[in-house]
């Protein structure tokens, strides 16, 4: 269970815990399952070397998005919102990679009667290529 995190509590230039997740074609399918995303590319190495993936079958985008929400939620705890999430996909995520999400706080402020969190994010893999760059806004309680 996360606990609480607070406005006052961070920092630009804090990092957010790690979050690792290992991918192979039971995670791939357990997320295609819940979001209707079953594409032959995601699914078939044939398949996946035909759209010129030379190792087969790869991951699906979103489901990155959906590691870094995790790794938000974690971090921040229930009492946080996460209010924006924006990525691009850089890079193919291949069989049995090992996915880490990342992130540093870029600044902090009081907007709309919220304390928000601005951050960078990305999820790299284990050979640390960056797939997955983007920003996060979360607005965090305050101790005050």
């Amino acid at each position: 269970m996360a606990v609480n995190v607070y406005f006052e509590d961070v920092k630009p230039g804090d990092t957010i815990p790690k979050w690792s997740r290992k991918t192979d074609f039971m995670n791939w399918n357990r997320y295609a399952a819940v979001n209707d995303e079953f594409v032959y590319i995601h699914m078939d190495d044939a398949a996946g070397r035909a759209a010129l993936n030379e190792q087969g079958a790869f991951g699906m985008g979103n489901l990155r998005y959906a590691y870094i929400v995790n790794a938000l939620r974690d971090w921040i705890g229930d009492e946080a919102e996460i209010r924006e999430i924006g990525c691009q996909f850089r890079a193919i995520n291949q069989k049995d990679d090992v996915l880490t999400v990342v992130g540093k706080v870029k600044e902090k402020k009081v907007e709309e009667g919220e304390h928000r969190v601005y951050l960078d994010v990305n999820v790299v893999n284990d050979r640390g290529d960056e797939t997955c760059p983007g920003h996060a806004i979360v607005a965090l309680p305050s101790r005050g």
